[in-house]
């Protein structure tokens, strides 16, 4: 069963909250860009694959509001690139570095 993602718009974030910590995806809008800026998983829950959850959720929200992601973090590069999949799911502009 997927972890529950949910989104903090006040504070641009995804989060995963687990007794053990929160696992989170801070993110930004710029235009019609949804920028991936960091992701960050508890030590004790890393390996369990929230971090891809917390990707895949950037995502969907991305999709349904017809932006393309600009990853900056590494780890969501990274994942995007493993998970080609769910990559083509929406447009990605990889060498975006700011507006």
């Amino acid at each position: 069963m997927a972890p529950a993602v949910v989104d903090d718009p006040e504070h641009q974030r995804l989060l995963i909250e687990r007794a053990d910590g929160v696992a989170e995806l801070d993110y930004e809008r710029d235009g019609d860009r949804f920028v991936v800026i960091h992701t960050e998983v508890p030590e004790s829950a890393r390996g369990e694959g929230l971090g891809g959850a917390l990707v895949r959720a950037a995502l969907e929200r991305a999709a349904a509001e017809g932006l393309t992601v600009a990853p900056l973090c590494p780890y969501a590069r990274r994942w995007l690139r493993e998970h080609d999949e769910v990559a083509s799911t929406v447009p990605i502009d990889w060498k975006w570095r700011g507006g």
